[in-house]
C-alpha cells in the first residue's frame, strides 16, 4: 500500500494499452482487448488486475471470457449525452430494451441494456463491480466513467442472479488531479430534437488518498412521430399486405348498432353479422341517424385513426442532472477506506394520442337508448370515440436515484487482499398523467336523460334526477355550439392520476482473494466471499386509478390508467468461491493452459436456494493464438415486481383468428363462441390484464461460449477475434402473449378461459395474460472482431475496426415443449401482442476509421442493422411454417398502447397467477 501511487500509475499504463486497443477497434462498441497492443514497454506486468467476469486478480488482461472495453476517449468522441445512447448501438444488443425513443409505456427517460436479446432483466449492471438499484444506465454520469467492460458470457456463479446475457461493468474515475469542464449542443437536420449538456469534474490526489467530484446536466427536447417518414403512420401486416391501419376508436366515433337499425337508416354495411359499426359523417351534427355511414375498418381508405400523427413521440423529452463522488483514504499502509456517492434527478415526459373512450360494461360507459342525444333509439354498448378535442394524454415523471457505497479494503501476506463494504441505494419516482376521465361520473352523463320543464337537459328520469350531472353528447360534433357545451361538461370530468414508486436496497459484502500455492505453471489463485442483500419496494397509485376489480382491471377512471398498489421485501444470502489453476506454461503446444472453476450458493427468502457453477479454459498453443471456452450455469430470480407487483392493464394489438371465417368455422370452434356469420374484427386493441405471481420460481439455464483471439506476429497491428455463444434458459418468467392466447384457443382449444367476447358484437373484449414459469429461450450466434493499426505515415496514424454480431437462432417458446407457441425471432421483429420480444435482426455491426496526427484526431463510424421480417414469426422448428405469411420489408410498427406508463422497475412483465 505504501507504493500505491506507483502501482496506480502502472495500472493506468497497462489499462491504457487495453484502452488503445478498444479505441482502435471501434469508436462506439465494446472492442476486445488483445495482446497485440501490449508493446515491448509493457512486457513486464508489475501488478495484477481484476477483469470483469472473474474476481481473481491476475496479470493477464485476456482470459477465457469475452470481455470488451469502451474507454473514456471513445465516450467523448461519440458526442453522446447519455451512456444509454452510446451502449445501445453495441452490436451484441437486440430485443426490446427501453430508451427515450420508447413513448408508449415509456417516457421515463431510462435506457436499459439487453445483451443477446434476452431482455434487460437478464443483463446485470454493475458500478465498480457492485450491483446498482436501477436498470437505467442513463443514471450513470458519463463524465465519471473511466471505461466500460462488457462481459458477453453467463456469470451467475461470479455475480449471482441476472447475469445471463452478460454483465456491463462501469469502472469509475479515481485518483484524478485537476479540473475539467465540457459543454455540448446538438440539433437534428429537421430543426427539432435539440439537446444540450454540461459537465464539470474536479479531483484532488495526495499520497494518502484522493477525491473526485463530478457534476452533470443535460436536456433533450422531443421529436414528434409525425415529423419522420418512418413513423408518421401505423403500418399493418395483413396476410402479407402492408397498409396504413390505425385504431378502431376514431374522433367521429364508431358505434355498434343492430344491422336492422342500420338498414332502417338506408345503410347497407358489408357482412352478414347481426351488428354493424357506423361512423358519423364529417361535418354532420350527429343529431339524426342519417348523419352516419358504414364504418370502413380495413383496407385502403379505411376510417381508422392515425394515432402516430395525433401526438405520439418518436423521442421523448428529458432533463437530468446529478453529482457523483468517488473518494479513498489510506488509513495505514495496509488498510484503505473508500466511499462512493451518487445522486441523479431526471424529469421526463411521455405524450400519446388522445384517449380512446371505449363503450361497454367494463368501462361503465354505455350510450343508452333513452339518452336525449341518441339518434339511433337503441342502446350502444360497444364501440368508442377518440376524444381528440380533449387533447393528448401526457405523463410526467420525476425520478430520483441515491446511492452510497463505502467500506474498508486492504492486503496482507504476499498476495492476499480483502474488502468489506456496505451499500445503500434508493429510487423514488413520482408520476402524473393527464387526459383521463372519472368514469363513475361519465357513465351517468351518457345514460338516460330528459329535458325538464325549463328546457334544461337533466341526467336520469323525471322524478329520479341525478344531481350534479350534466348530460353529455358523444354522438355529435364538438365544434358546434351544442357540442361545445358537451365538451365543457366532459372536461369537468377529467381526472389526473398520480403514482408514487419507492425502492431501497441494502447490501453487505465481505471478499477475500489471493494465491494459495505455487504450481510449476504459476500460482493457484482463489477468490471468495459472502453477501447479504435486502430489497424493498412499493408502488402507491391514487384512489381514482386504484383497481377495484382484479378480474377485469377496472377502476374509477378509464381502464387505461388503472393500477394496483404493490409492496414487498426480498432478501438473499449468498456465498461464492472461484479458483484459477495454471496447468501448463511455456511448453510445446502450450504457451499457457489455465483452468478456472467457480460456484455460488444463493438462498432467497421467496423461493429457497439455488447453486450455480462455471468452468473456463484458456489455451494458448502459440504466442499469437488464444483459444478459450466457458460453460456456465445461470439463473434469474423473480423480482419484487414479478412477485408482488399487483395488476395492470394494457391494450395490445391482436388479429382475431375468428375474423372473416366461414359460418361453419365460427359455429364449430370454441374460440369463436359469441360470434355470428359474417363476423369481422373492428377492435384491434382489446384490454389485457397483467399481474404478479407470488409463487414464481427462478429461471435456470446454461451459457456456452468458445472462440479464439489471433494476433499474428507476421502482420503487426492486425488483431482478430471470434466467439461462438449459446444460451438455453428454462422456466422463463413471462406471459403467454395476447395473440398466443387467441391462437391457442382457436387452434388447440387451450386457454379459452383467458379471454371474453362482447356479447353484443362478438369482439374480443378482455384478455387475462398472466406471468408464470412457463417458457423457454434458446439463442446462439457469433461475435466477430477485426482491427488493424496501419503503419505510421507522414500524414498521420490510421486505425480501422469492425465489431459485428450474428444471431443464428433466437427461439422463444411461450410454453416450454410446445413448438406451436414458439417464436423464431432471428431475423425478425415480434411486437407486443406476441410477448414484446422486439427486433432480432440477424446482423448488427459497427465499423470505424480513426485518424490522429499530433494533437489532432478524428474518427468516422457507421452502424449497420440488417433488414428484418415483420409479422407472425410462429413457424415451428419442424415445419418452418407460419399461420400467416411473413414479409421482408423495412417497417415502422407502432402500437397505440393506452397503458399508463408503469413505475420504473415495472417494465418487465408483472402479472398474477390466474390460470
Amino acid at each position: 500500500m505504501s507504493n500505491k501511487l506507483l502501482r496506480n500509475a502502472i495500472r493506468r499504463g497497462l489499462g491504457g494499452i487495453g484502452i488503445a486497443s478498444a479505441s482502435a477497434m471501434i469508436a462506439l462498441p465494446a472492442a476486445p482487448v488483445h495482446a497485440q497492443d501490449q508493446d515491448a514497454a509493457s512486457s513486464e506486468k508489475l501488478e495484477t488486475v481484476v477483469v470483469t467476469g472473474s474476481r481473481i486478480r491476475r496479470v493477464d488482461i485476456e482470459n477465457a471470457s469475452p470481455v470488451f472495453v469502451v474507454d473514456r476517449a471513445q465516450i467523448e468522441k461519440s458526442g453522446k449525452l447519455t451512456i444509454g445512447d452510446l451502449l445501445q448501438e453495441t452490436p451484441s444488443i437486440a430485443g426490446a430494451a427501453t430508451n427515450p425513443s420508447v413513448n408508449n409505456g415509456g417516457g421515463t427517460g431510462a435506457s436499459t441494456i439487453s445483451l443477446r436479446g434476452l431482455g434487460s432483466q437478464r443483463t446485470l449492471i454493475l458500478i465498480d463491480g457492485r450491483r446498482v438499484i436501477f436498470s437505467d444506465v442513463n443514471s450513470i454520469p458519463s463524465s465519471m466513467v473511466e471505461r466500460i467492460e462488457i462481459l458477453k458470457d453467463g456469470a451467475s456463479a461470479i455475480y449471482g442472479s441476472d447475469a445471463i446475457g452478460g454483465v456491463v461493468n462501469f469502472i469509475m474515475r479515481k485518483n484524478y488531479q485537476g479540473v475539467e469542464a465540457s459543454a455540448s449542443y446538438g440539433i437534428s437536420d429537421r430543426d427539432d430534437g435539440q439537446r444540450q449538456g454540461f459537465t464539470m469534474t474536479m479531483g484532488q490526489t495526495s499520497d494518502r488518498g484522493s477525491v473526485v467530484i463530478s457534476a452533470n446536466y443535460n436536456k433533450q427536447e422531443n421529436v414528434a412521430a409525425a415529423k419522420r417518414e418512418f413513423s408518421k403512420a401505423p403500418l399493418y401486416n395483413y396476410f402479407g399486405s402492408v397498409f396504413v391501419l390505425g385504431s378502431g376508436t376514431v374522433p367521429n366515433g364508431r358505434y355498434v348498432v343492430p344491422r336492422t337499425t342500420a338498414v332502417s337508416l338506408g345503410l347497407s354495411c358489408p357482412g352478414t353479422g347481426a351488428n354493424v359499426s357506423v361512423i358519423r359523417i364529417d361535418g354532420a351534427p350527429g343529431t339524426a341517424g342519417t348523419d352516419f355511414r358504414c364504418y370502413i375498418g380495413s383496407g385502403p381508405g379505411n376510417d381508422t385513426f392515425n394515432f402516430q400523427a395525433a401526438g405520439n413521440l418518436e423521442l421523448t423529452p428529458q432533463e437530468r442532472g446529478g453529482i457523483f463522488v468517488n473518494g479513498n483514504y489510506r488509513i495505514t499502509d495496509n488498510v484503505e477506506a473508500y466511499v462512493q456517492l451518487l445522486y441523479q434527478k431526471t424529469t421526463s415526459h411521455a405524450t400519446i394520442a388522445p384517449l380512446p373512450l371505449i363503450f361497454g360494461v367494463n368501462s361503465g360507459v354505455i350510450l343508452t337508448a333513452d339518452s336525449i342525444y341518441n339518434p339511433f333509439g337503441v342502446t350502444v354498448a360497444s364501440g368508442g370515440r377518440r376524444l381528440e378535442a380533449i387533447g393528448n394524454r401526457q405523463t410526467s415523471f420525476d425520478t430520483e436515484v441515491n446511492s452510497i457505497n463505502g467500506g474498508l479494503r486492504g492486503n496482507f501476506g504476499e498476495s492476499w487482499t480483502w474488502d468489506f463494504n456496505v451499500k445503500w441505494g434508493r429510487l423514488i419516482q413520482n408520476s402524473i398523467t393527464q387526459g383521463h376521465f372519472f368514469n363513475a361520473r361519465l357513465g351517468p352523463a351518457v345514460g338516460p336523460s330528459f329535458i325538464d320543464a325549463n328546457g334544461v337537459p337533466r341526467c336520469g328520469a323525471p322524478g329520479a334526477v341525478i344531481d350534479g350531472c350534466t348530460p353529455i353528447n358523444l354522438f355529435g360534433d364538438f365544434n358546434t355550439p351544442a357540442g361545445q357545451q358537451s365538451l365543457a361538461a366532459l372536461r369537468a370530468l377529467q381526472a389526473n392520476t398520480l403514482g408514487h414508486f419507492y425502492s431501497t436496497q441494502r447490501e453487505a459484502n465481505l471478499e477475500l482473494a489471493g494465491n494459495l500455492f505455487e504450481l510449476p505453471a504459476g500460482p493457484v489463485g482463489v477468490a471468495g466471499g459472502v453477501q447479504y442483500v435486502q430489497d424493498y419496494q412499493y408502488f402507491r397509485p391514487d384512489f381514482v386509478s386504484l383497481i377495484t376489480d382484479p378480474r377485469t382491471g377496472s377502476c374509477l377512471t378509464d381502464a387505461d390508467s388503472c393500477a394496483s398498489p404493490s409492496f414487498g421485501t426480498l432478501s438473499r444470502k449468498e456465498a461464492y468461491a472461484e479458483v484459477l489453476i495454471p496447468i501448463l506454461k511455456d511448453v510445446p503446444f502450450a504457451k499457457v493452459l489455465n483452468l478456472s472453476l467457480g460456484g455460488r450458493y444463493s438462498n432467497y427468502s421467496a423461493f429457497g436456494s439455488t447453486t450455480n457453477a462455471k468452468i473456463s479454459v484458456e489455451w494458448r498453443p502459440i504466442e499469437d493464438l488464444l483459444l478459450r471456452g466457458t460453460a456456465s450455469e445461470v439463473f434469474r430470480s423473480p423480482t419484487i415486481t414479478d412477485l408482488f407487483g399487483g395488476v395492470v392493464t394494457s391494450a395490445n394489438t391482436v388479429q382475431d383468428p375468428c375474423s372473416d371465417q366461414s359460418a361453419a368455422v365460427l359455429a364449430g370452434n370454441i374460440a369463436c363462441a359469441g360470434t355470428s356469420s359474417g363476423y369481422h374484427q373492428f377492435v384491434q386493441q382489446p384490454q389485457t390484464l397483467l399481474g404478479s405471481n407470488a409463487a414464481l420460481n427462478p429461471e435456470t439455464g446454461r451459457v456456452y461460449t468458445y472462440g479464439f483471439v489471433y494476433d499474428p506476429s507476421w502482420l503487426p497491428g492486425l488483431s482478430t477475434s471470434l466467439d461462438l455463444w449459446r444460451v438455453t434458459l428454462h422456466n422463463t418468467i413471462g406471459t403467454l402473449g395476447s395473440q398466443n392466447i387467441l391462437d391457442q384457443c382457436f387452434n388447440n382449444g387451450r386457454f379459452c378461459n383467458l379471454f371474453t367476447r362482447d356479447p353484443a358484437t362478438g369482439e374480443v373484449q378482455f384478455i387475462t395474460d398472466v406471468t408464470q414459469n412457463v417458457g423457454r429461450l434458446d439463442t446462439n450466434g457469433v461475435d466477430i472482431g477485426i482491427k488493424y493499426r496501419l503503419p505510421e505515415m507522414a500524414w498521420g496514424n490510421f486505425r480501422v475496426g469492425l465489431d459485428a454480431t450474428y444471431i443464428q437462432n433466437s427461439n422463444n417458446e411461450k410454453i416450454e415443449g410446445d413448438i406451436t407457441t414458439s417464436s423464431h425471432n432471428a431475423g425478425g421483429f415480434v411486437g407486443s401482442a406476441k410477448g414484446g420480444d422486439g427486433n432480432y435482426s440477424r446482423w448488427r455491426a459497427l465499423a470505424s476509421v480513426d485518424w490522429s496526427l499530433g494533437a489532432f484526431d478524428a474518427s468516422l463510424r457507421t452502424r449497420f442493422v440488417s433488414r428484418f421480417r415483420y409479422g407472425n414469426l410462429c413457424q415451428a422448428a419442424a415445419t418452418r411454417l407460419c399461420a400467416r405469411p411473413m414479409i421482408r420489408q423495412r417497417i415502422s410498427s407502432r402500437t397505440d398502447s393506452s397503458r399508463v406508463p408503469t413505475p420504473f422497475t415495472m417494465s418487465s412483465s408483472a402479472t398474477t397467477s390466474m390460470l
